[in-house]
């Protein structure tokens, strides 16, 4: 028995979905800093993409994150890990 590859449906489809996860961590990075909170403008100053690892350079980050403003209750991480998750997901369902 032999097969033909006629068409192959699943490379060009792979290759859009990393084309889009590769973008992520940009837009997980300007999801974070967004629901960084505001009083000086610090915090959202200091924080930083390396690559594909956000930096929050700044001493009272861990409060920050911790919950510690009324602006940010929930901090910064545990939105950005949804959002992340969410968007993922989203990408690899699309076809």
């Amino acid at each position: 028995m032999a097969f033909k590859l006629t068409k192959d449906q699943i490379t060009p489809s792979l290759d859009r979905k990393l084309k889009e996860l590769e973008k992520l961590p940009q837009r997980a990075f300007v999801f974070f800093q967004a629901h960084t909170p505001v009083r000086s403008g610090n915090a959202r100053s200091k924080t930083k993409l390396n690559k594909d690892i956000i930096v929050a350079g700044y001493g009272y980050a861990r409060k920050l994150d911790d919950g510690y403003s009324a602006q940010a209750p929930d901090g910064m991480s545990k939105p950005t890990e949804a959002y992340i998750q969410k968007e993922a997901d989203a990408i690899l369902k699309r076809k």
